[in-house]
């Protein structure tokens, strides 16, 4: 199972989502992630919040390719797209990109439990950090 996590900028949102899926699955399932304009560089603020939970992250912003969607047996998009709507799911999760730690704490934290509620409905037992 590939979990595929989209947002514009491929540099906060759906890196975190990425990086949590993938540490909560503990390999049962696989997630990668992109954006529809990437960002030079994940945010700092992103990788300092997921670091406060115990993951180290050091994912680089991508380019979302037709491949990858192809890819992909699930499609979280938190941005508007194009995206095959028999594999998609929106997450309504507010962009934290210039915003405070506190707010990016706030998205990893509701990242964290929509991720935890996939899996959860994928099968997946998870852990917690």
């Amino acid at each position: 199972m590939i979990v595929l996590f989209v947002c514009r900028g491929n540099a906060s949102r759906s890196q975190m989502a990425e990086a949590i899926f993938n540490y909560l699955a503990k390999g049962n399932f696989k997630a990668f992630s992109a954006g529809l304009k990437p960002a030079e560089r994940v945010s700092s603020k992103a990788k300092a919040v997921l670091k406060e939970i115990g993951i180290e992250w050091n994912g680089k912003p991508k380019a979302l390719t037709r491949e990858m969607i192809e890819e992909a047996d699930i499609i979280v998009a938190m941005c508007e797209g194009d995206f095959p709507k028999e594999k998609t799911i929106y997450w309504n999760v507010e962009d934290p990109m210039g915003k405070d730690l506190e707010f990016y704490r706030a998205v990893r934290d509701e990242i964290y439990r929509r991720v935890k509620e996939l899996l959860n409905s994928l099968g997946s037992s998870v852990i917690s950090p």
